[in-house]
This record gives structure tokens, C-alpha cells and sequence, in this order.
């Protein structure tokens, strides 16, 4: 068995039930194991989980990018152009607010990609983009 790099990554929830249906019915993710008190999620081959907690995470503020106010913090995925596009087009049936709507960002530069922010039913900010060239994402 071969192992591929992952992330883990654990996140507040303050209703379990929503988070349920935010992360397994809008986004599509497979459920993996849980309790009564969190739930994994597989996000894309990277762990997810979401736990409760007696109250909803704060935002610690925001950040200038190009034109747009980008959450701080916030966590997410690089997906191909194709998955980003599902993803975009999931969230919008399901009636989601975007924070900033999917746009192409610093087109025509070496660092373009498909953006968008939106966020959990508990107020965790997330970011789904897709780089024109993944050979980009650290690119100088």
C-alpha cells in the first residue's frame, strides 16, 4: 500500500446535524467515522473533521487580495478546473452565500486561478480555487 501525503485538519461546529448536512449532502464528501461528538469527513483524500463545540468560531478578520476581502482564517482545497466548476455549481443549487462569488483571479498572470470563499453552517470561511497551471501554486 502506497501512502500519498494528506492533510488532517479538525474545525469547530456548533450543530453537528447542520454540519452533516453542509459537508455530506452539499459538498458530496464521503462520512467516515464518528460519535456523537465528531464526524470525519474525506475531503478529497484529506481528512476532515468536524467537531462540536458549545459555540460557533469567530472570525479573527480579513485580508485585501486583488479587489476582493478574503476571511482570515480559512482553509480549503486545489482542485482541477473541472471539480472546482462541480463544487461551484453544488454550492450554488444548494443556495449557499458566496463571501466572494467563483471568479478567475490575477488572469493572464503566471498564478491564475478559479477562486471562490463561502462558509460552513457554523461560520468556518473555506476557499475551493483552481490554478490555470498547478505547477504555479508557489511559484515567485
Amino acid at each position: 500500500m502506497s501512502h500519498r501525503p494528506a492533510v488532517h485538519l479538525a474545525i469547530p461546529v456548533d450543530d453537528l446535524p447542520a454540519a452533516r448536512r453542509f459537508y455530506g449532502q452539499v459538498l458530496g464528501l464521503p462520512e467516515g467515522r464518528s460519535t456523537d461528538h465528531w464526524v470525519d469527513w474525506d475531503l478529497e483524500g484529506h481528512q476532515l473533521v468536524t467537531h462540536l463545540v458549545t459555540t460557533a468560531p469567530q472570525p479573527v478578520g480579513s485580508s485585501q487580495v486583488e479587489r476582493h476581502t478574503v476571511p482570515i482564517p480559512h482553509f480549503g482545497l486545489l482542485l482541477t478546473d473541472e471539480r472546482f466548476h462541480e463544487y461551484a455549481q453544488r454550492l450554488r443549487t444548494a443556495g449557499v452565500r458566496f463571501d466572494i462569488e467563483p471568479y478567475l483571479r490575477f488572469a493572464k498572470e503566471p498564478a491564475e486561478q478559479w477562486t471562490m470563499f463561502f462558509r460552513d453552517p457554523a461560520g468556518n470561511a473555506l476557499e475551493f480555487k483552481s490554478f490555470r497551471d498547478e505547477s504555479m501554486v508557489f511559484a515567485r
